[in-house]
């Protein structure tokens, strides 16, 4: 088992890495949580047709257990779905003492913290993720709901008391959330070094060909990237930001081909791409980007932006990103790779940037 702690200016907690996690999860709530009166885990519905009954039967053990489950990724953050959800917790007498579990991907995670957050005026929570995707957003307490004009426009800043990943959960992901996860750990080695980056180059050749050890340490050099900046920085008022990298075009993306119709890793993987070639025109980066676009063509992603999706849909919802200032989208660019900084790009050159994206699909 591999172990990084997290430092943040409002608490400190571990990610553990391993397999077989869920005894040691039980310790862990033994340990922290004596007085609990009830374990509350939010799941995904489909990972939890997968792995759920087994975890929660052995925590059933030891804990009184509910299980509220919600719809798999974006649809489950919904205004709808958390108020579901809040009622679940208010007809199972869910009080104070209770524990939220989240289990599941990067939305759940959301969710599941967002109604922690909320719920009673706040009550601690867990994560144990279950895909790849997830060591971004399980770390630094972010947690949120989407809004119809936004992602994650409704949300706040809390966070977990622990985060197990059991990498065992892993080795049932379809190649398209392999490829959605390793979005964001292909952006924290841009965030990083040249080094990370080109390790992943190298060795990652097929989301279909992963073993524990290079999954491990892709997630570990990952979380250390982001465990380091949120340390600095925990509510995003200066270099947190930088983790946006990406996102704000691949948001926008997402969010005009509807939540769900594609996964939110490849549509940063486009955000990126956009990005870097914003990057080589604003800030003279030196990099390869079309040996880069080739290599995670070859990996399978889709980066192609339907006709009826226009630059002036993109542009709306830019706008709206929460970088954003006086109504004008703000972007996190690269100097070099490890070299982020934030920069206004105009119009005209946001537009050439999607013309770019389009072009060579």
């Amino acid at each position: 088992m591999k172990q990084i702690t997290i430092h943040t200016a409002s608490k400190t907690y571990d990610v553990k890495i391993g397999v077989e996690m869920t005894n040691e999860i039980v310790s862990f709530i033994k340990k922290s949580f004596p007085q609990v009166s009830k374990l509350w885990i939010i799941a995904d519905k489909e990972v939890y047709n997968l792995h759920g009954t087994a975890f929660s039967e052995i925590l059933s053990r030891t804990y009184d257990v509910t299980t509220y489950l919600a719809p798999k990724g974006e649809q489950a953050k919904s205004f709808a779905i958390y108020e579901d959800a809040i009622n679940h917790g208010l007809s199972n007498h869910i009080d104070r003492g209770a524990l939220v579990i989240a289990f599941g991907g990067g939305a759940i995670g959301d969710l599941a913290g967002f109604v922690a957050s909320t719920y009673m005026r706040g009550i601690p929570f867990m994560g144990v993720p279950t895909t790849i995707l997830a060591h971004d957003s399980a770390v630094g307490g972010k947690v949120a709901i989407n809004h119809p004009l936004g992602k994650n426009m409704v949300g706040q800043f809390y966070q977990p008391e622990g985060v197990f990943f059991d990498l065992d959960y892993m080795t049932t992901l379809p190649k398209t959330e392999v490829l959605s996860g390793f979005s964001e750990v292909i952006k924290h080695a841009f965030l990083s070094d040249r080094a990370f980056l080109q390790e992943l180059m190298d060795n990652f050749h097929s989301p279909e060909q992963l073993d524990h050890v290079f999954l491990t340490d892709c997630l570990m050099k990952g979380i250390r990237v982001k465990g380091n900046i949120v340390a600095k920085d925990e509510r995003e008022s200066n270099i947190r930001a930088f983790l946006n990298f990406g996102h704000t075009y691949g948001h926008a993306v997402e969010s005009a081909s509807g939540y769900g119709n594609r996964t939110h890793g490849e549509s940063v993987m486009i955000g990126m791409i956009f990005a870097l070639y914003l990057s080589e025109q604003y800030c003279d980066l030196t990099f390869d980007l079309q040996g880069f676009i080739d290599w995670v063509a070859s990996l399978g992603y889709n980066l192609n932006i339907p006709s009826h999706i226009t630059f002036d849909n993109l542009y709306e919802g830019m706008k709206l990103d929460k970088k954003s200032q006086h109504g004008n989208p703000v972007f996190v660019l690269l100097k070099d790779i490890g070299k982020p900084l934030m920069m206004k790009v105009s119009v005209e050159d946001l537009r050439r940037a999607d013309q770019f994206i389009r072009e060579f699909n």
